[in-house]
């Protein structure tokens, strides 16, 4: 059995959560930028779809320094609260790109 299993799993459905989220922002966003009448420039199909990397990678970041926390054997305070608030901002920032895009394409 793998030591704190429980706890690395946990970690990784975080990570796929956060993964799922900015793929959903991102496809929904692309999706919302096709369907006007009008052509959109491509720079906002690319702002979209690097802010969705950007979630990804630091999302990736957290789940790496959580799980070597995890694994360590001394007891560490819990400090994520940076990363954490870091994605939160960047997801409030692709819906309000995604706001940004329906006003433009409506």
């Amino acid at each position: 059995m793998i030591v704190n299993y429980a706890d690395h799993s946990a970690n990784e459905r975080t990570f796929l959560a956060w993964v799922r989220t900015a793929i959903a922002v991102v496809g929904f966003g692309v999706a919302a930028t096709r369907l006007g009448p009008d052509p959109v420039s491509g720079w906002s199909e690319a702002l979209l779809l690097m802010s969705g990397a950007v979630v990804i990678l630091i999302a990736f970041l957290r789940l790496r320094r959580v799980r070597a926390r995890i694994s360590a054997s001394a007891m560490l305070e819990d400090d994520a609260l940076a990363a954490d608030g870091l994605l939160m901002a960047l997801i409030v920032a692709l819906f309000g790109m995604l706001a940004a895009f329906a006003l433009h394409v409506g």
